[in-house]
């Protein structure tokens, strides 16, 4: 059971307030007053409080937090224990390394960038959307490029210049739930032309820098619904299997040449990528969300991404890594 006595801060996590005597009633009150249910906070429960700042877009604004927080400790604004996961940064890991990194802008590719970019390597910042990729701190290239086409991968490549080390291929694209008879033909030549053509033009183009080199890594983004067939629509499923496939023969391929290709597998995770879902797919969701395990940070994927990057991951070649809280093992 939760310490009842613990003191509440922004960084708390939203089950902790949820569970504590002040934290949970002023939180569902908070709730109450807008078009907000208490059981759509299940997949978030394990993020910090202050994050449903950003999930609500616009609709919880910092200052209510805040006052959240003041409210529930007289009137102050505690110092955080340090029991909520941070980012430990390896100052040095990456340096002199360029790294390209695809869906820069935002969620998981923009945690990953910028965690190469303090850790001291140089990032070829990649995203269809150019103008979000201002903010980046440190030896960042941003490029504005839509990796389905092979005109914007030699961009890249060629903004890289003939030393690559590293490519984390994190864009990507999700479907809308659909099973088999309903998937479109559009939808599914998208989803795949991002989630697997995309990734494997890259891998195509960064390969030979790499072999020249001697060494290399690439990091794929699979899913949780690579490794089993009930968590997406068939089109996203399909194309993360794919993604596994490809990472597994290639780190086979190129493994003598010294490059490194593994994958993570996320389960949910907070971050901008979302889609229309079909009214098959709603009605499969639902009970669904109450047993998964809650949605990760952006960050904490870039944690085990840049791990696999780095030399930390060394002895790692054609590894499918389930980041994602423990979902693929129920």
């Amino acid at each position: 059971m939760v310490n009842q006595q613990k003191a509440l801060t922004a960084n708390s996590t939203v089950g902790d307030w949820l569970a504590h005597e002040k934290g949970g009633p002023a939180l569902r009150g908070l709730l109450g007053q807008g078009d907000f249910d208490e059981s759509a906070l299940a997949p978030v429960r394990t993020l910090p409080l202050a994050k449903l700042v950003e999930l609500s877009q616009g609709r919880i604004p910092p200052a209510v937090v805040e006052g959240l927080v003041a409210a529930v400790n007289d009137g102050q604004i505690p110092e955080d224990d340090g029991s909520t996961w941070t980012e430990r940064i390896v100052p040095g890991r990456f340096d002199g390394k360029t790294v390209i990194v695809t869906g820069a802008a935002s969620g998981i590719g923009r945690a990953t960038a910028s965690r190469i970019l303090r850790e001291g390597g140089r990032v070829i910042a990649v995203d269809l959307a150019e103008d979000r990729l201002s903010g980046l701190d440190g030896d960042a290239v941003p490029i504005g490029a839509d990796i389905t086409s092979q005109d914007s991968i030699d961009r890249i490549v060629a903004a890289a210049g003939p030393r690559i080390d590293g490519l984390a291929n994190v864009a990507g694209i999700p479907d809308d739930f659909s099973p088999a008879h309903l998937v479109t033909d559009a939808m599914w030549d998208r989803v795949f032309a991002v989630n697997v053509d995309g990734p494997f033009k890259l891998i195509r183009a960064v390969l030979p820098a790499m072999i020249d080199a001697g060494r290399g890594a690439i990091v794929n983004v699979a899913s949780e619904a690579a490794l089993r067939g009930n968590s997406a629509g068939l089109a996203y499923t399909a194309a993360k299997h794919a993604v596994v496939g490809i990472t597994k023969n290639t780190a086979f391929m190129y493994g003598p040449h010294g490059v490194r290709v593994n994958a993570v597998a996320p389960g949910g995770v907070a971050t901008g990528m979302a889609a229309g879902t079909s009214e098959e797919g709603r009605a499969r969701l639902g009970p669904f969300l109450a047993l998964i395990p809650g949605v990760a940070l952006p960050e904490h994927l870039a944690a085990s991404i840049t791990f696999l990057l780095s030399d930390d991951g060394v002895n790692l070649n054609g590894v499918i890594l389930p980041s994602d809280g423990g979902w693929s093992v129920q």
